[in-house]
């Protein structure tokens, strides 16, 4: 069904591009180069959120991979419509152009990196796409049908961002903070300026621990347990490592003076009540040394209306209901698949109505 996942080719090989590019400019410039990849902050993105390839997929699942393969190469001229992903890539690099003003000689830079397991032969169009965009990404990993997983670790990526949940699944279990993306009919117009972030808690910047609770004891237990332990700092969760990097980008914005005109705000958008659990959240945030710009503690109302509000680049969660609610009024929504939530269905009510936890 997923294109990145049943792609094969006849050696096995993996093929690894690295796609040296050049843009035209208004102005003649100096193009920017690539930072290391040890010194970077490393956003690897499949072809299938960085662009839409809707039609492409149906192709392929329809009529086999060389038909596919055949209508890239025939349409290699056509330029591919923008995914789910595209302003949050867009985002990063209007952040990267003032960083590159602030310290010239910084490479603490985000550097995205192309990573699928498409074919070779769909190269060419993507190439022309992002040149077409204008987007900076010289770094191409296209392994042939081959799980691009292993390759993550290699880049140093902070963050992955895949259409395929499975390949999402494994880079988690590899230790890579990933998402799965997915295409929606209406996005709503972000910042060209500000990259917005924001986060889920449970199970997203923090463990599933307290949702355990929750899931398999009940509401009650859950409050007790979030009082007994409000002064013990829960564990890391997946995105953790990812709101770190941004927190260190940020304050490198605020050593010269730019805190309150910052090109990076990141959000907490928790379904925790903020007198009964938030305190837990917040102090475990503070023990990492990492805060958020804002703190919504919902206590149970649903996240859309206020992300929309927020607007963010992109929104984690590790649950669909939420993924679901935030897209349908606009917002792009990424499903982080860990913790407990994945494994157990949702809690109902008494009038059998979908509920939300109170750790989220």
């Amino acid at each position: 069904m997923n294109l990145n996942h049943q792609v094969t080719t006849s050696k096995g090989d993996s093929y690894c591009l690295e796609a040296m590019r050049t843009r035209e400019h208004s102005t003649p410039t100096k193009k920017p180069t690539s930072p290391k990849p040890e010194n970077a902050i490393t956003i690897a993105v499949s072809s299938r959120v960085l662009f839409n390839m809707d039609v492409e997929q149906q192709i392929f699942e329809q009529k086999g991979m060389e038909e596919y393969l055949k209508y890239q190469v025939d349409h290699e001229t056509e330029l591919f419509k923008p995914g789910p992903a595209f302003s949050f890539i867009k985002a990063l690099e209007a952040v990267n152009a003032q960083l590159r003003d602030l310290y010239p000689e910084s490479e603490e830079l985000f550097d995205v990196v192309l990573m699928t397991n498409n074919h070779a032969h769909v190269g060419v169009r993507l190439i022309n796409s992002i040149n077409h965009y204008k987007l900076f990404i010289e770094r191409f990993c296209m392994t042939g049908g081959n799980s691009p997983i292993g390759y993550l670790k290699a880049y140093h990526t902070n963050l992955y961002l895949s259409a395929d949940s499975m390949k999402v699944r494994e880079a988690i279990e590899e230790g890579i903070a990933a998402a799965t993306m997915f295409t929606s009919e209406k996005v709503t117009q972000v910042s060209e300026t500000q990259l917005r972030v924001a986060f889920d808690g449970d199970a997203v910047l923090f463990s599933d621990e307290s949702e355990r609770i929750y899931k398999t004891q009940g509401l009650d237990k859950f409050f007790e347990h979030e009082k007994a332990h409000e002064n013990k700092p829960l564990d890391h969760g997946p995105l953790k490592g990812f709101l770190e990097v941004l927190g260190k980008l940020q304050r490198k914005f605020y050593a010269k003076g730019h805190r309150m005109d910052c090109p990076i705000r990141t959000y907490l958008v928790t379904a925790r009540s903020a007198a009964s659990s938030g305190s837990r959240a917040l102090k475990t945030l503070r023990a990492w040394g990492l805060e958020t710009d804002e703190a919504l503690f919902l206590a149970g109302a649903p996240k859309g209306p206020m992300l929309a509000k927020i607007k963010p680049h992109i929104f984690f969660d590790d649950q669909m209901f939420h993924i679901e609610g935030a897209a349908e009024l606009g917002t792009v929504a990424a499903h982080v698949p860990y913790g407990i939530a994945q494994k157990l269905p949702p809690k109902k009510t008494k009038d059998a109505k979908e509920t939300d936890s109170p750790s989220k």
